[in-house]
């Protein structure tokens, strides 16, 4: 409806999406809810992955959490310059017919994604990091869910070869 194509990636969400808020009947307050949830679900996950950088820090080099919140934010206002340039004074930049905001999504979605998870999964089951055995045991530490040894085989070597499949189908797809 509404000629929406759902492989508009980012431009789906900023432009069509209020164009169909618009024009259905209570579109305002749809669009409104909308819009919050997208934003708390944003804030949920901004802040879930700083604390991560603010806990590298304070464990790796022995920082207050006040001095790494600071950094990381610093780290953060810069890192995101790109993207909000690209909606502006960028708008006409391009590398192979993709804008800032659809490159670093490609970027994130099909290369660091897929290779973070290459390298996590290798570092868990083979013996060149963590190996199984030592995967197996820190998972069934504690109460709770265990994981079966049966899924050896699916950890290492199917899930390998469906991560290169996600891997290439992003060139490809």
């Amino acid at each position: 409806s509404f000629g929406v194509q759902p492989d508009q990636g980012p431009a789906l969400i900023f432009v069509t999406l209020p164009n169909v808020f618009v024009n259905m009947t209570g579109g305002q307050i749809w669009g409104t809810l909308f819009f919050l949830f997208m934003t708390f679900a944003s804030f949920s996950t901004v802040i879930a992955v700083f604390e991560n950088l603010v806990a590298f820090l304070t464990d790796t080099f022995g920082m207050s959490r006040t001095k790494a919140s600071i950094i990381n934010g610093i780290i953060m206002f810069f890192a995101c310059l790109p993207c909000i340039f690209g909606f502006n004074i960028w708008s006409d930049f391009n590398i192979l017919g993709k804008g800032v905001l659809d490159l670093e999504d490609f970027v994130v979605s099909n290369l660091l994604l897929p290779i973070g998870a290459m390298v996590y999964l290798l570092f868990c089951t083979t013996k060149f990091g963590w190996g199984f055995d030592n995967y197996f045991e820190e998972c069934n530490t504690g109460k709770g869910l265990k994981l079966s040894r049966v899924l050896k085989p699916y950890l290492k070597y199917a899930l390998p070869v469906l991560i290169v499949i996600v891997f290439v189908q992003g060139f490809i797809g």
